[in-house]
């Protein structure tokens, strides 16, 4: 890449803040990295809509962002959007596109108990993709599935600032323990970029001894492996957030964004 190229950003995508648990480990690996995190906060959150809505829509979205910051790479940061859009973003844009898909081949090699919950958007758990990865990884494990807006709704809190009752994410964590054979469940795949946001919240809700996996390090070695030997700035990176709705809640979430890096917030 010549020097002008140095500077294009990796641009990640995604209904809200989820992302930043993918943005998190690419900044280890990829320190010098300018950073776009493009969140579509006019059409959050993605796990109710239906899949004709987040197909029209993300292609659309990542088209004028495309066209606008020109990035050296796109991160579908979002695992509702990978599963349903993914195909058809890769074939309208002319760069290269890395999605999120629900990490079901690391949690059925760490369970012991053969019984795995993912835990997703209601629009992620319900894809035929699932079947597929659950089919092809863990073939012989029990996969119970469990989708909660809920749990979104408590990572955009937390990160704007707010104080979440321990209550509600023992409530989730039953749509999936309180199935049939869902007591013997000993990892938990997190099929949304949010839910590792609230990793820590998740994990004190949970029974003693059950393990959580997301897909981010994985994402970001694959990151990394993509853009192997390309120049990146001399100097220190200018990481910004753009919003499709830029308001007062988008606002408030300056003081999250600055703890990832991300000092510019504009909106699309």
């Amino acid at each position: 890449m010549d020097a002008a190229m140095d500077d294009a950003p990796i641009l990640f995508f995604d209904s809200g803040v989820g992302g930043l648990s993918v943005v998190a480990p690419t900044r280890v690996l990829l320190p010098r990295a300018p950073i776009v995190y493009a969140a579509d906060s006019a059409g959050f959150p993605y796990g109710i809509k239906s899949e004709a809505e987040i197909a029209a829509r993300v292609p659309a979205l990542l088209g004028r962002l495309v066209e606008r910051y020109r990035p050296r790479l796109v991160v579908i940061a979002c695992n509702t959007a990978s599963t349903i859009a993914l195909p058809v973003v890769r074939a309208a844009l002319d760069v290269p596109v890395v999605g999120t898909v629900p990490a079901i081949k690391p949690a059925a090699a760490l369970s012991r108990s053969r019984v795995i919950g993912v835990l997703g958007t209601e629009a992620t758990v319900r894809q035929a993709y699932v079947d597929d990865l659950a089919a092809r990884f863990a073939g012989d494990c029990t996969v119970l599935r469990h989708g909660s807006a809920e749990l979104v709704r408590l990572a955009e809190a937390k990160l704007a600032g707010a104080t979440t009752d321990p209550a509600r994410y023992r409530a989730v964590l039953g749509g999936l323990f309180d199935q049939p054979e869902g007591a013997r469940i000993d990892v938990i795949v997190n099929a949304c970029t949010h839910f590792p946001l609230v990793a820590a919240e998740l994990a004190a809700a949970a029974p003693a001894g059950v393990h959580f996996v997301d897909g981010g390090p994985g994402i970001a070695r694959r990151i990394a492996f993509l853009t192997e030997g390309q120049g990146w700035p001399a100097g220190e990176s200018v990481h910004r957030a753009v919003f499709t709705r830029l308001g007062d809640a988008e606002r408030a979430l300056a003081p999250a964004l600055a703890d990832y890096g991300i000092g510019t917030i504009e909106g699309l």
